[in-house]
């Protein structure tokens, strides 16, 4: 089983916003898993389960804002007592210029609240990650208004086009290992 968890902000209102890419890649996983996400309000979370390679998928979006992503990933945990090595979280990076993305198989949070609040929550930085590139950030511009900022035209059909091989990456990493992963993809 992959425990996928993808961050982003609930509500329509930030659906093309920066920090929403980890959303945009669940919604792309959900389609070529050929699944749909259904609201579970006991988790905290949107989640769509599929099948690839004979292996339970389930693509997690938390409905509670960024900076509480982890309280999904706890309440998932505790009920279906899932294994810590079977998660994966895909989210935005600011480090990253758009159109690149970056697998790694541990880390810190680099800044990113939601990645501190499921490192909080998993109690360890142990876990495989799929970084997508949302940057550069202008450099007059602080970077909680440069996350919150709607993609333009140009850059969403760059960022299409990565989530399409964010995609294709995931699933050849559901049937290798991550360092296969990253360099092939990285």
């Amino acid at each position: 089983m992959k425990l996928v968890i993808c961050l982003g902000n609930p509500t329509s209102k930030y659906e093309r916003t920066r920090h929403n890419a980890g959303f945009m890649f669940a919604d792309f996983l959900a389609e070529k898993l050929g699944c749909s996400f259904t609201t579970e309000s006991k988790f905290k979370a949107e989640i769509a389960k599929g099948i690839y390679n004979d292996e339970a998928i389930w693509i997690i979006k938390p409905q509670t804002f960024m900076n509480l992503s982890g309280e999904a990933l706890l309440a998932l945990r505790n009920f279906y007592k899932i294994d810590i090595n079977d998660l994966f979280l895909a989210y935005d990076d600011i480090s990253l210029d758009i159109g690149k993305i970056r697998f790694r198989a541990k880390g810190s949070d680099g800044g990113h609240n939601g990645v501190k609040s499921i490192i909080k929550y998993a109690q360890t930085q142990n876990f495989d990650r799929l970084k997508i590139g949302i940057g550069p950030q202008p450099p007059y511009m602080k970077s909680e208004d440069y996350v919150l900022q709607n993609f333009s035209s140009d850059e969403m059909n760059i960022l299409k086009d990565t989530l399409n091989k964010s995609v294709e990456a995931f699933l050849y990493y559901c049937q290798n290992d991550i360092y296969k992963v990253q360099n092939k993809y990285n």
